[in-house]
C-alpha cells in the first residue's frame, strides 16, 4: 500500500490531480476493523474542472508507468486503485476536511469517520448500510458532527429512516 499512495502522491505533484483522500470501505478500515474490499477508492478533486472530465490522463500517467488497467480501475503495485471525480457537495466536503496520516512514512489523507457515514448513507447500498450499523456500534464518530453533515447535506429524513429500520427495528 505505501507504494500505490506514493504514485498517487506523484499524481499530484505531476498537476494530474489536486486534493485526494481514501474512502469506502478502505477508508473505513482506519475507524473500524479490517472489512474485506476489492479496490482502493480515492477521491479526488481536481484543480480546474474542465466541462468534460476525464480520468484519461490519471490512467496514461500511471501506464506509462506500468501500471495496468484492471476494469474501472488500476492495478497500482497489486492494489486495484479506483479513481472517483469528489464533484458533489458532500464528496467535495469530504476530501476537503480529510484528516492527514502517515503511511510507513508516506502521506495520505483519509475521509473522517463522519463523511464517510454521511456518503455510505447516500449511497444507499446493502453493504453501506452494513457499514453503518457497524460504525455506529463501534462509535468512532463525533454525533454532532455527523448530524451536521446530514443536515447540511440534507440527508436528516435518510438518517430517520436509516435508524428506524437497522437501529431500532420493531
Amino acid at each position: 500500500m505505501k507504494n500505490t499512495l506514493a504514485e498517487i502522491n506523484e499524481l499530484r505533484t505531476a498537476g494530474l490531480i489536486g486534493r485526494w483522500a481514501i474512502g469506502g470501505a478502505m477508508g473505513a478500515t482506519f475507524y473500524l476493523e479490517p472489512i474485506s474490499t476489492y479496490d482502493l477508492d480515492i477521491f479526488v478533486l481536481f484543480e480546474s474542472s474542465p466541462l468534460i472530465l476525464t480520468l484519461t490522463p490519471v490512467y496514461d500517467f500511471l501506464q506509462a508507468r506500468g501500471h495496468a488497467p484492471d476494469g474501472d480501475a488500476v492495478m497500482v503495485h497489486g492494489w486495484p486503485v479506483q479513481f472517483l471525480p469528489s464533484e458533489s457537495p458532500l464528496l467535495r466536503e469530504a476530501v476537503e476536511s480529510a484528516r492527514e496520516v502517515d503511511f510507513e512514512g508516506v502521506p495520505a489523507w483519509v475521509m473522517r469517520a463522519e463523511h464517510l457515514m454521511a456518503i455510505a448513507l447516500q449511497t444507499a447500498r446493502g453493504k453501506d448500510f452494513a457499514r453503518l450499523v457497524t460504525f455506529m456500534e463501534a462509535r468512532v464518530a463525533d454525533e454532532l458532527k455527523l448530524r451536521d453533515i446530514l443536515l447540511r447535506h440534507g440527508l436528516n429524513a435518510a438518517w430517520c429512516r436509516f435508524e428506524q429500520n437497522y437501529l431500532n427495528p420493531s
